[in-house]
């Protein structure tokens, strides 16, 4: 992993696990704060800062991400590619380059900017809710991935079809249609329009 400022101040010298703080934001996306992970998703949720990557073959195909059974937090269920919250001072860029290669022991070739959007959704699952200013951002992925079993439960490309009816049929985070909505725009001009995006 790079070390940078941000990553380097939440690093853990002796193994030892630290308590991982987010950034927390006013509706505008500008840092307020911090909060502990768990507390600031503890009901009714506190507004912190968030990414979600979309990463696509050369086949204009979505890499999903089944979520490990592990997790406190959607366990078992498919989202996109990757998503996760940035240290207190990493930029989003780098947290989503970040996650990516931590997640999936894969670094995107292409990786773009697609807008920010802001929601609110419960899990009721876990009794827990996402109260998020979410950075997005689009890419390429073109090497073999290598996903961590804590991490990632499974993987697989979808077509814009094939996305559909998995969605009926499999549980997915209570997220992903938010993000995957506000994404689309800089999806399309990624894919283009023959991927049905």
């Amino acid at each position: 992993m790079p070390i940078t400022p941000a990553t380097e101040t939440h690093s853990s010298s002796n193994g030892t696990a630290e308590a991982i703080l987010l950034e927390l934001v006013d509706e505008k996306g500008v840092t307020i704060g911090t909060a502990e992970k768990l507390s600031a998703h503890q009901p009714p949720g506190r507004l912190h800062r968030a990414f979600s990557v979309f990463l696509f073959d050369e086949h204009g195909r979505l890499l999903l991400q089944q979520r490990a059974l592990g997790k406190y937090h959607s366990p078992g269920v498919w989202s996109n590619t990757c998503c996760g919250h940035p240290y207190p001072g990493e930029a989003p860029f780098a947290a989503a380059a970040r996650r990516t290669y931590e997640e999936l022991g894969v670094s995107p070739s292409l990786l773009a900017e697609a807008g920010t959007v802001r929601y609110n959704h419960p899990d009721p699952e876990s009794g827990l809710v996402e109260q998020e200013f979410n950075h997005l951002f689009v890419g390429l992925v073109q090497a073999p991935l290598v996903p961590d079993a804590d991490e990632v439960g499974a993987t697989a490309f979808v077509t814009a079809a094939e996305l559909a009816e998995r969605h009926a049929k499999d549980p997915f985070s209570a997220w992903f249609m938010t993000v995957l909505d506000a994404a689309r725009p800089a999806i399309r001009e990624l894919t283009g329009p023959s991927a049905g995006w």
